[in-house]
């Protein structure tokens, strides 16, 4: 039953602001409570292939590609996501649009006339809600993206036709464990017997394969099962036999892309040609990840700007492919870095992974639940010997500083977090 509360939900945002407050904890892992929910609207089952994508970073590029080049090939594709940058919307998508607010709202009373007694948090519910949005478009392909872990996420409420795990790093230890083969175990969990799964790094953790094999489930490993090589003297790089133009994302994920749909093909007799893959990752784009950006138009004071780059890299492993694969295409100047982050997060980590590519540091408070200080990484900073830090009240004010020391030739890369780059894009709108 509503509560009284709960009847005043009538727009998107009344409803998450209800959902953001009515469970005891943001995050509550296992499948038990939202699974007794899913099963009341069968929400579990959808008539055509699920791709269920996990790992610890590069996810949201690997689903973007995957959408992309199978938009090409002329299929109907839905996909979610987490977490949304600037509007909740751009989690739930089919062919090329968002849901829209009436669509949305009634997901969410449809999960709500069911629910009953049983809590769920924000993510369960809005996960719910998409699928059971999703289940009334009639996709010719489903791509979820795992929002923690894998094993006890909701979306893992869904059996995918093909998983994939892009990458195992340190993150979410406090729910996942505190080692990378627990991290590993816990993101298996997406696995399905005799089914497909793509593993996007060259030397995968142990428990990965092992798990795989278990479940009789053919392996694809990058290195051994598919690769790619970039042809930077042809302005391209080659993915098996295939000569294919540069994507907007990093290759290791668009080739990770690639080989999911292969191997879904091999189930499903619906081979994706070259010229399509070519023209997806043409159409291919992700807000915030390694992002290039127009100036807002109230920061871009003189004529000519700087570069300005965004990016949600948030711990090691993401800054360390951050600057992989940017560093190549140094700024002529200086680049100087806007950060802002969780207090739950490696900060010092993440400042260590970036030390040597950065020139100076625009430190940022986050105003947001767990949002760490600007003073805070500034005493972390120091504890790392950073040098040439300014600390701020806020992205904006950060991203100002940054602007006013930088010339033409140098670059600004904006990191840390979706809430510090969903403050930059707000200055955008």
């Amino acid at each position: 039953m509503m509560s009284a509360l709960d009847e005043n939900a009538k727009s998107v945002s009344d409803w998450l602001a209800i959902l953001e407050q009515r469970h005891p904890s943001a995050i509550d892992l296992g499948l038990e409570r939202v699974g007794e929910v899913a099963d009341r609207l069968n929400l579990r089952q959808f008539p055509c292939p699920v791709i269920t994508v996990a790992g610890t970073n590069g996810k949201g590029s690997t689903v973007a590609t995957i959408v992309a080049i199978a938009r090409a090939a002329g299929w109907r594709v839905a996909s979610y996501t987490s977490p949304h940058l600037v509007h909740f919307h751009e989690r739930i998508n089919c062919d090329g649009a968002f849901i829209s607010d009436a669509d949305l709202v009634n997901s969410l009373d449809a999960i709500e006339a069911v629910r009953a007694d049983t809590s769920l948090t924000y993510f369960e519910h809005t996960t719910l809600a998409a699928f059971y949005w999703f289940q009334r478009q009639n996709p010719d392909l489903l791509v979820l993206e795992v929002g923690l872990g894998g094993r006890l996420d909701a979306v893992n409420l869904v059996d995918p036709s093909v998983a994939v795990i892009t990458n195992i790093g340190l993150d979410h230890t406090d729910w996942l464990g505190d080692n990378l083969a627990s991290i590993a175990r816990e993101k298996a969990g997406i696995m399905r017997a005799g089914r497909p799964v793509i593993l996007g790094e060259r030397e995968p953790q142990a428990v990965l394969i092992e798990h795989a094999q278990a479940l009789d489930a053919p392996t694809w490993v990058k290195g051994r099962d598919y690769d790619f090589a970039v042809k930077a003297d042809r302005g391209a790089w080659q993915y098996g036999d295939w000569l294919l133009p540069l994507p907007s994302v990093a290759l290791d994920n668009a080739a990770t892309a690639i080989a999911a749909l292969q191997a879904l093909a091999e189930l499903t007799d619906k081979p994706i040609a070259a010229a399509e893959i070519a023209e997806g990752l043409r159409q291919t784009s992700v807000a915030g990840r390694m992002q290039r950006l127009p100036w807002p138009k109230n920061l871009a004071g003189k004529a000519s700007v700087p570069e300005l780059i965004l990016d949600v890299a948030h711990n090691p492993h993401g800054a360390k492919f951050l600057w992989q694969h940017i560093a190549p295409l140094a700024a002529p100047g200086r680049t100087i870095a806007v950060l802002a982050m969780l207090a739950d997060k490696d900060s010092a980590g993440v400042m260590a992974s970036s030390k040597a590519y950065v020139d100076s540091w625009c430190l940022a408070s986050l105003s947001c639940p767990r949002g760490q200080s600007a003073a805070a990484l500034a005493d972390i900073a120091a504890s790392i010997d950073l040098t040439a830090c300014s600390a701020h009240d806020s992205v904006a004010e950060a991203l100002a500083s940054a602007r006013l020391q930088a010339t033409e030739h140098d670059r600004i890369v904006v990191f840390g977090s979706f809430y510090t780059v969903a403050a930059v894009l707000a200055l955008s709108e």
